[in-house]
């Protein structure tokens, strides 16, 4: 069951938002209004649909984008890469034990995924390209310990992954994760962004970070006062 989202906006990036695998993963693509260049950030998985989708909204596909190296985020950038003859960023060198056992994930929960290395990994301080747009490399920690989110300051939106999602936060009980540097990473990187940033995460609808900073429970300001 596959319901797309499209951002509607006048933003200068634009993601459409396709739930994939059991797991109900956003693999959104993101866009560039000027260029229709794309890019697939996160595809967990059912490569053939996230390739109609872009073939239906006559995008040029440019790259795959990882934010972190679960299978459900990961497993079919390989086959897409491969299909496509497109490069593979991020995430961060710390989630290199996650993309190397990509198969072995996906067996245990009884999906398809392939082992990855990306073309590039990412630092904190990186920029990205989509078409004319950039986006901002944001190390963030916690849920993995190569965890990234892209920025775009022009559009005011952020691909968080599974840092952050509306009213709840990334789990930190999977291979090396770690509670406190998620709770850094979102209280110390995201919220500086702005309250108005919207975010497509990894799982769920989208939110700002000023409604999560109000009402999250885990780490609204009143939680972490």
């Amino acid at each position: 069951m596959h319901n797309k989202q499209k951002l509607d906006t006048n933003m200068a990036i634009q993601a459409l938002i396709n739930p994939v695998t059991p797991f109900a993963q956003n693999a959104p693509i993101v866009f560039c209004t000027e260029t229709n260049k794309c890019a697939f950030v996160d595809p967990g998985g059912d490569a053939d649909f996230l390739l109609q989708i872009a073939k239906e909204n006559n995008l040029i596909p440019e790259k795959i984008l990882l934010t972190h190296g679960h299978a459900d985020h990961a497993g079919a950038a390989m086959e897409i890469a491969q299909i496509l003859n497109i490069k593979i960023e991020g995430p961060h060198k710390e989630d290199k034990f996650l993309l190397d056992s990509l198969q072995s994930q996906g067996e245990m929960f009884g999906m398809q995924a392939r082992n990855c290395m990306p073309d590039k990994w990412l630092e904190d301080g990186d920029s990205v390209t989509v078409g004319n747009s950039v986006l901002d490399v944001i190390f963030t920690p916690g849920h993995t310990p190569g965890h990234v989110i892209f920025y775009s300051n022009e559009s005011n939106l952020a691909l968080v992954g599974d840092v952050i999602f509306r009213g709840s936060i990334g789990r930190t009980d999977l291979p090396r994760g770690n509670h406190q540097d998620l709770i850094d990473s979102i209280s110390k990187k995201l919220w500086p962004l702005g309250n108005d940033v919207e975010f497509i995460c990894g799982h769920g609808p989208n939110s700002t970070f000023g409604n999560e900073r109000a009402s999250n429970p885990f780490v609204s300001d009143a939680a972490l006062s």
